[in-house]
């Protein structure tokens, strides 16, 4: 199937300034205009154009920007396969972990109002946090394995949250006593508040001491819930209000009305037993607003907000944060000696660490060397990614970003290596 290019539609579909103000994101002329290869671009549009032919994928959207124009803006396949639904440029999307970063962002402009800061014990504003135990196991000599519960060597903190080293963890990422007390204890299910999330988490044990390892974790999920906290807002509403609304993303939030409903991307059926993934319909609604998995949203979105960071914080004149906070939200955060945790190797170039050259900003892994990556990139440029597939980077360096969306868990992390090679070698000024 032949990708739908979005020629003169851009700006309409970005709800941006014109190029002559200086805002927005307008159309570059041509690839050529801002230093690609129309000739080169062609491959990873072909390549996409592939991966649907073969069912590999049942669509996607791309959008590059570069200088601050947009070089691609193309949709490919379908945004629902079994319905023969073609997938358009407007299409919305569950981003999962790409939450995150957006919910960082809303943490930050409290942190630029006084109200809280990165250093606060994260207990100041959950107390029941101050409680919460450390599990330490210890091998037996017989070859048994026994734990036992430690206070915690020092606080856990805002900065902890941000970064991953809390000591909170995924109880799906893994197999081990407090991993598995996460499904015992339903702590994602959907049907509870940020409120009643946080208070199951704090009863139960730490995976690590707070600021020893790098552990993916629910950590932005209490985040979102220290954002209500100190606020006095739900966090769907002080999203809306802080970012959402000041930089136009029309179609982001934690559902979107029933009228969007047939712009929602639907997965195809994947994996060994050949089922639709479990990915919540783009209009549904939840008790539960997950500060880091929870968001829906469209690549011109997505954009919007990544192109407020390349502005140094604002967009179409409304500033969102300082470029002082940008500057400490994209430098690796993480300590010199800090540890990964047990089976975060699995996360592949995604993995915060020095054998691959990157580490964690907050909200999002930042590379901090050219080499022991496989993917092609430069320092300083960050990314992070969703399990249902949506991807983005941003290279301050190149002055580009990308944003990637699809809806296809089994294959994310083929696609998204395969379009760092294929936007890279386009780049060719």
């Amino acid at each position: 199937m032949s990708f739908v290019r979005v020629v003169g539609l851009a700006v309409l579909a970005l709800g941006i300034a014109a190029p002559a103000m200086g805002q927005g994101i307008p159309k570059a002329q041509s690839p050529e205009e801002v230093g690609f290869s129309s000739v080169r671009l062609k491959r990873l549009s072909d390549r996409l154009n592939e991966g649907v032919k073969s069912g590999e994928i049942p669509g996607a959207v791309v959008l590059i920007a570069r200088n601050g124009r947009i070089v691609m803006f193309d949709a490919f396949g379908y945004r629902d396969r079994e319905a023969k639904a073609p997938m358009k440029t407007d299409a919305i999307f569950r981003i999962a972990s790409m939450t995150k970063p957006i919910t960082s962002v809303a943490a930050m402009t409290l942190v630029e109002e006084g109200k809280m800061s990165l250093a606060d014990p994260v207990a100041k504003y959950i107390p029941a946090f101050g409680e919460t135990k450390v599990s330490v196991t210890k091998a037996n000599p017989d070859g048994t394995v026994a734990m036992r519960l430690e206070p915690q060597a020092r606080p856990m903190t805002i900065l902890d949250l941000m970064r991953h080293t809390s000591g909170l963890t995924y109880g799906a990422l893994g197999t081990n006593v407090v991993k598995q007390s996460y499904l015992d204890m339903k702590v994602a299910t959907p049907d509870q508040t940020n409120a009643e999330m946080a208070a199951k988490l704090a009863k139960l044990a730490l995976l690590y001491q707070p600021g020893t390892h790098w552990e993916y974790s629910m950590s932005t999920d209490v985040l979102g819930r220290v954002i209500e906290v100190v606020s006095g807002l739900p966090l769907d509403k002080f999203i809306e209000e802080r970012i959402a609304k000041p930089l136009k993303l029309g179609d982001t939030g934690f559902d979107v009305p029933a009228e969007k409903k047939d712009r929602g991307a639907r997965p195809q059926k994947e994996g060994p037993k050949n089922e639709l993934p479990p990915i919540p319909d783009v209009t549904m609604r939840t008790t539960w607003k997950s500060g880091g998995a929870g968001l829906v949203s469209t690549a011109a979105d997505y954009a919007r907000f990544l192109q407020m960071f390349a502005n140094g914080g604002e967009l179409d004149g409304v500033r969102v944060i300082s470029r002082k906070t940008i500057d400490l939200m994209t430098a690796n955060n993480l300590p010199p000696d800090i540890e990964m945790g047990e089976g975060m190797w699995r996360m592949g170039p995604l993995e915060p660490s020095a054998r691959v050259g990157q580490g964690y900003g907050l909200g999002f892994a930042v590379r901090i060397d050219q080499g022991r990556n496989p993917l092609p990139g430069s320092p300083y440029d960050y990314q992070w990614a969703g399990v249902w597939g949506t991807y983005f980077w941003h290279d301050p360096r190149e002055h580009m970003y990308v944003v990637f969306m699809m809806q296809a868990p089994s294959v994310a992390r083929e696609y998204q290596t395969l379009l760092r090679d294929l936007v890279y070698q386009a780049l060719v000024n």
